[in-house]
């Protein structure tokens, strides 16, 4: 419990640095460029979301701010409804990032390819939607959650060291999770599957250029490539974290083990991609990387004066 205790607020530290740095390079194309990217638009708004994520998450779980103890309902019932929001945001925007890429790569006289002129306001559109989605798919939080001091221990169900879940309405919570779970399934689902097109179409490209390559040259990755591998990354990695914390979920509720160790562990679990996702981005994403090599110019230059 100890080692949780203190990993738990680094890797927060580690991942609301690296989202904040992206978000706000995000913001900085806005700013600079009138028509930013899809890409960019959907990168940025997954900082943002995983942002609120690790916050709510560090209040949730055991840290620094255990001894606020959240002894009101309305506390405990805004900081699980935005995590849950943000959790579904997470899954939603992934599946749309990835979606985007497969429409991007997709030849022009495929079905997809016709909505590649159209991808900026559909990308809005579908933010707008994933968004109000989220919203109320959650809304349920705000009826059955309460503070762990206002129901009797044979009547909680523990979701957080100090809000929990009345067994009373248990059932009808059970059905909006039900729910919930119906729709993560089937956003993860569509990364699968926009992944495996997107897998189909990078090998029947490479198996037609390879032709056109001299094997003693080191042909350059295009920039749809480049994004697309990202994607892929970021995919991959987000369906296995997905996978297991599901594991973890179904093992702590078929075993009743609804302890602080397993709580602590699961919101590791949970944590991990939004952690990690930014640095994926940061580090292949090479307009971030020109930005940084410029900056570091004009900062030596402003100290070697």
């Amino acid at each position: 419990m100890l080692l949780l205790k203190n990993a738990f607020p680094l890797q927060v530290g580690i991942g609301l640095t690296a989202n904040t740095f992206l978000l706000l390079s995000r913001i900085l194309t806005l700013f600079l460029d009138h028509r930013p990217k899809p890409h960019d638009l959907l990168t940025g708004n997954l900082a943002l979301v995983h942002i609120l994520m690790l916050l709510t998450m560090l209040f949730l779980s055991p840290g620094p701010f255990e001894s606020l103890r959240f002894q009101n309902d309305v506390k405990c019932q805004a900081l699980f409804y935005l995590s849950r929001v943000m959790r579904g945001l997470s899954i939603c925007t992934t599946c749309l990032l990835s979606m985007l890429q497969a429409v991007t790569i997709s030849p022009s006289s495929s079905w997809l390819g016709r909505f590649k002129q159209k991808s900026r306001r559909y990308v809005i559109h579908s933010l707008l939607f994933l968004w109000i989605l989220c919203l109320s798919f959650s809304c349920n939080l705000l009826l059955f959650t309460v503070a762990a001091s206002n129901v009797t221990q044979t009547q909680e169900l523990s979701f957080g060291n100090y809000c929990s879940l009345s067994s009373a309405r248990y059932l009808r919570w059970s059905l909006f999770f039900m729910l919930a779970l119906l729709r993560d399934v089937s956003f993860v689902g569509g990364m699968l599957l926009s992944s495996v097109y997107m897998v189909t179409l990078l090998f029947r490209h490479q198996r037609r250029s390879q032709h056109l390559h001299n094997m003693s040259l080191s042909p350059s990755i295009s920039p749809e490539k480049r994004a697309t591998q990202i994607i892929l990354l970021l995919v991959s990695f987000f369906v296995v974290m997905y996978w297991v914390d599901l594991i973890i979920s179904f093992c702590s509720i078929v075993l009743l083990a609804h302890g602080p160790v397993m709580l602590g562990f699961q919101a590791l679990v949970v944590n991990v991609y939004p952690t990690i996702s930014p640095f994926v981005i940061i580090i292949f994403d090479k307009g971030i990387i020109s930005t940084l090599q410029n900056m570091e110019q004009k900062g030596y230059r402003f100290l070697t004066k």
